[in-house]
């Protein structure tokens, strides 16, 4: 054994001083080269050859500065080839050690003309600030951190984004923090931040992401105003404007001392207000579903008695959102009800409502076999949640209700299901799928199924749904079946028997009986 190690060790080395000899010799003609395309992409193909932890015995920093000196240039195929080598190569060299030997470079990307260099620059920035030694090497260069600051006000939205992201990792720190917003670099972002309304949207984008990491980091933005100026944008003028300053509120509020700061700046009051007027606002369709939205993460993230108790106009609007023909609306409203019906406190709190809840359950089933198949399939994933209730949750109270609430849908709720199922829509099978998986481990679920003339055979037949998320979905529906402690009882032992030869001949079992070609014939 000891020797078949030595000897692939002796191999590996052999290769690398191969590789080393072929890429240093490249190198070479590289840099004698007046047009050195061709040799560059020798050079990719040899890098690429070569596991990252070999090109570090290969590669040094004067090899690094002919490949950076190769991206002045106009020629875009050199510049592609130069960022691909550089994209691997520079893998190679420790954070601190990145941002202190290559940090002209590095400077020199940012500033480069083509978009893919800039992106290269800025991803090793943020490689480095990504570490402790390598946030105090960069520190150390705050011209750097300044043309950082300045790619969030590119053109380009995927150079913009790279440079977010290193400077959201960059404020991972106090010392990171310090820098960005207790020194001249504040000045700077505030100067990028009026370059134009999307580009003030990045920054928010920014400070949003800096601002849920931790109370500290939200202080420091809220001291320089940031939030304040955010929460301002919700009542602008402009609609436009007004819908994504609801989506950056929305995302500071997943976290608890966003959602905790919001409350003190009394915001949930004022989108609940903006609800309610709402609805003499001809505009509203644009910025509606957005407020919707806000209060819909919230019941993700906090109690749903308590954000529709304290805020009755939400669930309101949600049941009107559901009812209307605004196709901009009923998506929102559909997915926010399936977000407050998957828990038990949920499902108690539409309970509450009585017929009102009951008429939403009947648009829903009317959507679900009428509608759009986006909204089709929108309508069941809903409804799936709905009428999902956990073993460990299943009370007879609650079962009885899920048993009314699928009631409502239809008379023959199983029947409705499965002819969904069967229209040529494969979204809308797998949707439909997920309904019947939601009640397969509910005794009263499973009744109805068996009651329902064909089920079981439909059950496991395997020519039903022949896609892979279609037969993964027929899969995980009949082992909800097989596990539920009631189905042996209520299908019988040879319906049981089948579910569970199905189960275990796996999602993807072929008849093989059913596969033979019959000979004869044309």
């Amino acid at each position: 054994m000891f020797g078949t190690r030595s000897l692939r060790g002796h191999v590996i080395r052999q290769h690398l001083s191969i590789m080393a000899a072929a890429i240093e010799s490249l190198l070479t003609e590289i840099s004698d080269s007046e047009d050195p395309v061709e040799e560059l992409r020798s050079l990719r193909t040899a890098v690429l050859a070569v596991p990252v932890s070999g090109l570090r015995e290969i590669f040094s920093a004067p090899h690094l500065g002919i490949i950076f000196s190769l991206l002045n240039t106009s020629n875009r195929e050199q510049i592609e080839v130069c960022v691909e080598i550089l994209g691997r190569v520079l893998q190679v060299l420790r954070p601190a050690d990145l941002a202190r030997d290559c940090k002209s470079e590095l400077q020199s990307g940012l500033n480069h003309p083509d978009d893919s260099v800039k992106v290269l620059a800025l991803a090793q920035i943020g490689r480095a600030v990504g570490h402790a030694d390598g946030i105090a090497e960069v520190l150390r260069s705050p011209e750097i951190l300044r043309d950082v600051i300045h790619c969030v006000g590119a053109e380009r939205i995927g150079v913009a984004k790279e440079a977010i992201a290193a400077l959201s990792k960059l404020s991972a720190t106090k010392a990171g923090l310090d820098a960005l917003f207790l020194s001249s670099l504040l000045k700077e972002l505030r100067e990028v931040m009026a370059i134009s309304d999307v580009v003030r949207y990045r920054v928010y984008e920014l400070v949003v992401e800096i601002s849920s990491v931790s109370p500290v980091s939200l202080g420091y933005c809220a001291n320089c105003n940031f939030i304040s100026q955010l929460l301002e944008e919700l009542t602008g003028d402009d609609i436009l404007v007004r819908a994504t300053a609801i989506e950056m509120v929305t995302n500071l509020a997943q976290c608890q001392h966003g959602r905790q700061y919001l409350a003190q700046q009394g915001i949930m009051d004022k989108i609940s207000n903006m609800i309610i007027a709402a609805e003499s606002d001809p505009l509203s369709s644009f910025y509606l579903p957005g407020l919707v939205k806000f209060f819909g993460n919230l019941v993700i993230v906090d109690s749903p008695q308590q954000v529709c108790e304290s805020y009755p106009a939400f669930l309101s609007t949600v049941f009107a959102m559901a009812m209307s023909s605004d196709p901009t609306h009923i998506p929102v409203a559909l997915d926010t009800l399936g977000v407050l019906g998957s828990t038990v406190e949920g499902k108690q709190v539409l309970h509450k409502t009585g017929e009102k809840f009951q008429s939403v359950l009947k648009r829903m089933s009317q959507l679900a076999r009428d509608g759009a198949t986006e909204l089709r399939a929108r309508s069941l994933e809903a409804i799936a949640k709905l009428l999902s209730l956990p073993v460990e949750q299943q009370t007879e109270d609650l079962l009885l209700l899920v048993e009314s609430w699928c009631l409502c849908l239809s008379s023959q709720p199983m029947e409705m299901l499965r002819n969904i199922s069967t229209q040529p829509f494969p979204e809308l099978y797998c949707s439909a799928l997920r309904v019947f998986t939601a009640l397969a481990s509910q005794r009263w679920g499973q009744q109805q199924m068996v009651a329902t003339p064909g089920f079981v055979e439909w059950l496991v037949d395997r020519s039903v749904g022949t896609g892979k998320e279609a037969k993964e979905c027929k899969f995980d529906l009949v082992g909800a079946l097989v596990s539920s402690a009631s189905t042996q009882e209520v299908f019988g032992g040879p319906s049981y028997l089948k579910l569970k030869t199905y189960q275990k001949e796996g999602p993807y079992y072929v008849n093989a009986v059913a596969s033979v070609t019959t000979e004869g014939g044309d």
